[in-house]
């Protein structure tokens, strides 16, 4: 099948997608749900053939922990299923509603975005993440993996569509698997209403570059923290769970900057080296332009608050920047100074994801603003529509 029959395939299937009701939405998810634990072998056997091609091509460690699957994890996304599917129905339902002095009722209806592109790198669990939240809100969906996950992403995809193809109508699910894919897929916007890219900034280049439908990115996430001299929580504890407990996720912690004044800095640096954190200090400027994704870490030094707003600024992506603070009035300039979709306040920047926002899940964390700011769950799918309801009206 060409990728333009694909395409107008899940057009077609977004049209019938919007009237499906939700509990055959339900039905759908819980399907995937059982389905994933009942080939959680075959789904293993075939992540398993990735690895050993990554161990080929030499990929990095943090690239290798994005593509590895468990058990656990499998059992994650199995469960990850249910969360969404438990969620608030996000289709169908009217959000506000006037009546005007003459009788006619306008209403706000929200609705699917109709078809999603999303290309991805490394993450096979990525398939299951966007399929569900597709499900639950209404849309269809086009996947395209990186080739490091290539047998992953096939099985799973395999697994979603034999759990699924009895309840949702055809062309709901897509998998593509070359970038000449891509390329065409890229030029079809009278077919697919958004495109997501999430993964390298190379990727989110090309997309932004070649898309001719808007663009919602997913890009790298140099997430900073900041302890202020009257830090009084647990800097070591906060620090460690940012950096260390998977240095290879967008929302790990890629720069430190200490207050100068802060009485337990040394204390901090010592735990780091301890649980094998390389520090780049003195930092130079290419370090802290660089997301790591691994045990690294930039480190800067400042005399104030103002100092290290202004150091984030200056190398933001956007995406989580953290503060370790008392003073209101200095987590308040912290917060109004800087612009990212997460600010997190006496709390680890690991804590801007779909799952422990709330979401259920997410199809990722936008850097951009439009259509959606941080973590995209089922709800960042939908759109609005005005529905007018009269009787007989004109307009004079």
């Amino acid at each position: 099948m060409s990728i333009q029959s694909l395409a107008q395939k899940a057009k077609d299937a977004s049209l019938k997608l919007q009237g499906l009701s939700e509990e055959m939405r339900l039905t759908a998810l819980d399907a995937i749900s059982k389905a994933l634990l009942a080939h959680k072998d075959e789904i293993l056997t075939a992540n398993k053939k990735d690895l050993e091609e990554a161990k080929v091509h030499n990929l990095s460690s943090s690239m290798v922990d994005r593509l590895t699957l468990t058990e656990k994890s499998i059992l994650s996304l199995a469960q990850m299923c249910t969360d969404v599917a438990n969620q608030p129905q996000v289709v169908g339902g009217i959000t506000e509603t006037q009546t005007r002095a003459d009788g006619l009722v306008i209403q706000k209806q929200s609705i699917p975005l109709g078809v999603i592109g999303m290309i991805f790198e490394s993450r096979p669990n990525v398939v299951v993440d966007g399929a569900a939240l597709a499900i639950k809100s209404g849309n269809a969906i086009i996947l395209k993996g990186g080739k490091e996950a290539q047998y992953s992403n096939r099985a799973l995809f395999e697994v979603l569509q034999k759990a699924t193809h009895s309840v949702l109508p055809e062309g709901t699910l897509n998998l593509i698997e070359t970038r000449e894919d891509v390329s065409e897929l890229l030029k079809l916007h009278q077919y697919i209403d958004l495109m997501v890219p999430r993964g390298g900034s190379s990727l989110i280049q090309f997309v932004k570059a070649h898309a001719t439908m808007p663009v919602v990115a997913h890009d790298k996430g140099l997430c900073h923290l900041y302890v202020h001299a009257d830090c009084n929580v647990d800097a070591v504890n906060v620090i460690l769970n940012a950096k260390t407990q998977r240095p290879g996720v967008c929302n790990a912690l890629e720069t430190l900057i200490l207050h100068e004044q802060y009485p337990k800095n040394n204390e901090i640096l010592a735990a780091l080296k301890q649980a094998g954190v390389e520090i780049k200090f003195p930092a130079t400027e290419e370090d802290f332009a660089t997301e790591w994704l691994d045990k690294k870490l930039s480190l800067k030094m400042v005399k104030s608050e103002s100092e290290a707003i202004e150091h984030i600024k200056k190398y933001s992506s956007h995406h989580t920047e953290a503060i370790l603070a008392q003073d209101p009035k200095v987590i308040e300039e912290f917060m109004n100074a800087l612009d990212a979709s997460c600010i997190a306040i006496n709390a680890s920047t690991r804590f801007n994801d779909g799952g422990e926002l709330g979401l259920g899940a997410e199809l990722g964390i936008s850097t951009s603003k439009l259509h959606a700011y941080g973590p995209m769950g089922a709800k960042e799918m939908t759109t609005t529509r005005f529905i007018v309801t009269g009787t007989g009206h004109i307009r004079k």
